[in-house]
Formats: structure tokens, C-alpha cells, sequence
């Protein structure tokens, strides 16, 4: 591959800030730059809401940061991609403006308005049937009917339908853009056919398919960096990438472009997921049918409760990360039984929005630091492993998993996850993978632009480093870990959330 000398910007727009890395063409990160975003905030109950401005005023902030550790010039810069949070509802006006604070991948608030458009199309398994993914809590479709219904006076007004991703590609570029990967996540595509699905989108509204962009191959680029953004940065003429989801960014930045290969994301939600060369429609609807960033699909299971818990036990009682490793190494692996539902969030998979967390198990024994931790750190992996063991019943089993995200940092609940899910995992030289991929993609895009057809999966290969040796699942633990795992599928399951959350 030539282009040796130039530069390629990887952004990652998440739920907690913005990420940053500035990536030569040998795959080597320059330098990074992190800005935080304001914590989501919400009136109602399960409400997620972030103002998209801020998104912006963290990447600027990060590029910032980056640029100066880099001590490169910005007119070396030649290529950009995105990575962001999946599922977001940005609604536009007709002058490109927020209507309001974007809903977003956790907000839980529009149950009613979700089962309203399964119903539409006939219910949850012959929605799944037509469209080839199930209409999960939390995708867009739903908060955009959401809007229509409480926010009518907003709905009038709205123009355009963005994804968090999309809209900064706009800020950026100016373009009104979205690609099959992150469109995938909306509930309003045909998985299949990869375009627009009329049903669904009637279901919601008959005027829909004016406010959504046209849909296209995630290899085509959408322009080049104009505006604000260019004239602040002084860049030259930098070519924007579709860019893409940040699970489908992860996928590329994690090397995970062929099969065979899974990445587990351990981050504020846990995904694990794989390459296809064609959609796998799960029936049950607990693995999402999603198109990737590449050309292909990623079947995935998502689960929204990992960091987002392990932050909580900090706050609460001033925990550092090293304390948190510490701590869960001095309890025994199964916790002697106590058991954490980490349910924080309500649940995507398995499916219960209305869920809270809970510890059970507690005696006189386990009421102590070091058991709760560690319940913790095993409680995220179990609720993985519930969605893990339907991913091998759909021919979905690969043979090794790399591993991304805050958490792969945890030696220990690396090996907690190695040994729940018995399946070797690989951390990564470069653990930012969203934002990696991001910039992985534009390269990609780049050379295809100036005729080198160099096929992702070459580039992925050459430039996605592993660990030499991995962690592997332990013997003794992975059959106690597995008769625990049925414990607290079982525990989950005997509970009436529904009946709990109408008490409340």
C-alpha cells in the first residue's frame, strides 16, 4: 500500500465524550485527544437525551488536543471518518438546526410508541419477518413517533432525519448523508434489500421518506471538510468517509472484517458481533440483523449495561480502576453465588426495558467490597452470555473474540469474560477501536478515491495489531461458570418487572 506519509483523523462521538486519533497510513496513532460531553439528561422516566452541539464542540475541543500532541500540520490531514452512537434521533429544521436535544440508543422512554409500529406491521415476529430485524426499545423509528405524538409542534417543523454520526458528517461537509450500516440501526430499513422499508415508514408517518436521506454504500465518501471547521483547523482538502456506527467502526478497527472473528465491546453498553457476508435473521429478534460499515452485515447482541455499572460502584465509593481490578481478584470466581442483575438501564437482550438492577445472594459473608465487585464485573459478562449462547444457536461461533472498549483494560474481567463466554479473547494495540476504525475507513476510502483498490479486509490485516497470546478460558471455571450462568438466567427470568415497575 503506498501513501505512506500522509494522515487520517479518526473521531469517536460516544455516549460519555468525544475520542479523537490522528493515524499515519501504517496504521500508527500519532496521537489521540478525548473532550467530554454534558451527561445525558431527561425528564421522563428512561430518558436520554444529549444536545448535539455539544457533540460538536467536543470534537473541535479533541481534534484540537490532538493536533497539538501530534506537532504535525493540519494540511498534512487528507482523510476524516466518523464513528458515533448508534440508534440517535437528531431532527433537523429547514435551516439544518436542532429541534431539540437528540434522543438517544438508551433512551427507554418510547415503550408504547415501540409496540405501536411492531403492531403496525403485525406484531413482533412478523415485523422481524418483513423487515429482518426486530423493532428493539431504543432504535429510532420509535422516537421519531414518539415525537409526532408529544412534540407535534416540533414534528411540523421537522425537515431532516439524522444519526449522531450523520449530523456531525453534515457540520462538517455540509452533506445530508446516511449509509447501510448506521441506517441499519433505525428499525426503518429493509436489512435485506438495504434500502428503506415503505411499510414501516408509513406506519409512522405518510410524509417519512422526504426527511430521510438516500441511503448508499458505506465506501463512497460524502465530500470534503468545508465550513467552520476547516477554516478553524486551517486543513487543506480532507475527503470525509460515510463513516458509521460505532459498533460497525469497532468492527474495523478491531480487524474484524472476515469470519471466523468476534469483537466484544466492553464500553457504557456490551456488544459482541461478527462478520457476515450475508444478513443472519434472528427469529427471536435478540441478535440484531445490522449491515456493517464494509459491505456486509454484523450480526450483534447488544446488551446496555457494562461500564455504566462498574462507574456507579466508583462513584459510590471512590474506587479507582486499579481498586476495582484489586478488589474483584480478592473474591473467589462465582462469588460464593452472590449475584448482581446488572439491569441499570432497563435491558435490551434480553428484553426487558422496565428492569432494575439488583444483588442477590447477599449473606454475612458476601456483604463485603471485594464480593461486591467482583458480582459486579461478573454480572455484566452473564447478562453477555445469555445473548452469547443465542449467537451459537444461529451458526454464529467464532474462534476467537477481540476484545475493545474501557474495559479491556481489567485483567481480571478479561479473564471472567474468557472463561463465562469459553472462547479465547485477543486485546489490541490500539484499544480506541471505534475511532480507529474510523480512520481505517477513510483510508480506505481515500485509496479507492486515488485508484488504489486496496479490499478492506487486506487494509484491516495489514493494520490492526493483536495480542501475541491471549486470554484463555480457565477449565476449572468455565463449568462452574456455566452451571451460574443458567442461575441467573433463571433469576431474571422468575421476575415480573412489568407488575414491580406498576407498584412503583
Amino acid at each position: 500500500m503506498g501513501q505512506k506519509n500522509l494522515v487520517a483523523v479518526g473521531i469517536d462521538s460516544g455516549t460519555q465524550g468525544t475520542k479523537v486519533v490522528i493515524v499515519n497510513f501504517k496504521g500508527e496513532v500519532l496521537a489521540r485527544g478525548y473532550a467530554p460531553h454534558p451527561s445525558p439528561t431527561g425528564h421522563l422516566p428512561g430518558e436520554k437525551e444529549q444536545n448535539p452541539r455539544d457533540w460538536v464542540k467536543a470534537l473541535s475541543k479533541a481534534l484540537q488536543q490532538a493536533l497539538r500532541q501530534s506537532h504535525i500540520s493540519p494540511r498534512e490531514i487528507v482523510c476524516l471518518g466518523v464513528s458515533a452512537q448508534q440508534h440517535g434521533f437528531v431532527p433537523l429544521d429547514r435551516d439544518g438546526q436542532p429541534l431539540r436535544p437528540a434522543k438517544l440508543w438508551n433512551d427507554t422512554s418510547t415503550v408504547v410508541e415501540t409496540e405501536e409500529i411492531r403492531l403496525a406491521l403485525g406484531g413482533k415476529k412478523r415485523f422481524i419477518k418483513k423487515v429482518g430485524i426486530h423493532l428493539a426499545v431504543g432504535y429510532t423509528a420509535s422516537k421519531i413517533l414518539w415525537m409526532k405524538k408529544h412534540e407535534p409542534h416540533n414534528f411540523r417543523q421537522l425537515k431532516t432525519i439524522l444519526l449522531p454520526h450523520n449530523y456531525l458528517n453534515f457540520v462538517l461537509t455540509g452533506a445530508i448523508h446516511m449509509e447501510y450500516g448506521d441506517a441499519s440501526g433505525t428499525g426503518l430499513m429493509d436489512i435485506r434489500q438495504r434500502a428503506w422499508h415503505k411499510e414501516v415508514l408509513q406506519a409512522i408517518d405518510s410524509h417519512l421518506e422526504q426527511k430521510l436521506p438516500p441511503l448508499t454504500h458505506p465506501l463512497y465518501p460524502i465530500g470534503y471538510v468545508a465550513g467552520p471547521i476547516k477554516n478553524d483547523f486551517n486543513l487543506d482538502k480532507v475527503l470525509v468517509s460515510a463513516g458509521g456506527g460505532d459498533n460497525m467502526m469497532a468492527a474495523i478497527g478491531t480487524g474484524n472484517t472476515k469470519a471466523n472473528l468476534a469483537t466484544l465491546s466492553l464500553g457504557t453498553s456490551g456488544t459482541i458481533f461478527a462478520y457476515a457476508p450475508r444478513p443472519i435473521i434472528d427469529s427471536r429478534g435478540e441478535i440484531a440483523a445490522f449491515c456493517d460499515s464494509t459491505g456486509g452485515w454484523l450480526p450483534l447482541l447488544c446488551t446496555m449495561n457494562v461500564t455504566n455499572t462498574t462507574e456507579k460502584i466508583k462513584q459510590l465509593l471512590n474506587l479507582s480502576n486499579q481498586d476495582l481490578e484489586k478488589l474483584a481478584a480478592l473474591a473467589p470466581p462465582g462469588s460464593e453465588g452472590l449475584m448482581f442483575l446488572p439491569f441499570l438501564d432497563g435491558e435490551r437482550v434480553p428484553e426487558i426495558p422496565l428492569a432494575t438492577g439488583a444483588f442477590i445472594g447477599l449473606t454475612q459473608r458476601t456483604f463485603s467490597l471485594p464480593y461486591l465487585v467482583r458480582a459486579v464485573l461478573e454480572g455484566t459478562i452473564f447478562n453477555l452470555g445469555y445473548g452469547w449462547a443465542r449467537m451459537k444457536q444461529l451458526k454464529i461461533n467464532p474462534s476467537e473474540i477481540r476484545v475493545t472498549g474501557g474495559g479491556a483494560k481489567n485483567k481480571t474481567w478479561l479473564k471472567i469474560a474468557a472463561s463465562i463466554l469459553n472462547c479465547p479473547l485477543f486485546t489490541l494495540a490500539e484499544n480506541e477501536a471505534a475511532a480507529y476504525g474510523a480512520a481505517l475507513q477513510s483510508i480506505w476510502t481515500y485509496l479507492y478515491e486515488q485508484g488504489e483498490k486496496v479490499p478492506i479486509q487486506e487494509l484491516t490485516e495489514n493494520l490492526v495489531k493483536k495480542s501475541s497470546s491471549p486470554v484463555e478460558p480457565e477449565p476449572g471455571l468455565t463449568s462452574l461458570y456455566s452451571e451460574l450462568q443458567k442461575k441467573f438466567n433463571l433469576t431474571w427470568q422468575s421476575i415480573p418487572w412489568e407488575s414491580l415497575q406498576a407498584i412503583e
